[in-house]
């Protein structure tokens, strides 16, 4: 196999894509924060906020259902959570 072909998973292009990849690689491979952020072209900052945010997320809906990937919109049987106007 052509190893460009590997490319789509270390090097992804897209957002989310780019976020699952290194999310995956922190939590599966078990690699440090750091060498993600770097490889993935995140500060460390981003990346620990990023870990952060996905446990948050785990620890308050069903993961299998509730996948923060691959979504660039609210699903149309949920409302959408808007700011309420000051009077």
């Amino acid at each position: 196999m052509d190893d460009k072909a590997y490319q789509f998973f270390t090097q992804p292009t897209q957002t989310f894509h780019r976020r699952y990849e290194a999310l995956r690689a922190v939590f599966v491979d078990g690699r440090p924060q750091n060498e993600v952020a770097e490889q993935f072209g995140y500060t460390h900052g981003t990346m620990r906020q990023m870990v952060l945010e996905f446990r948050l997320h785990c620890d308050t809906n069903e993961v299998a259902a509730e996948s923060p990937f691959f979504e660039t919109s609210p699903p149309r049987d949920r409302p959408r959570k808007t700011k309420q106007r000051r009077p």
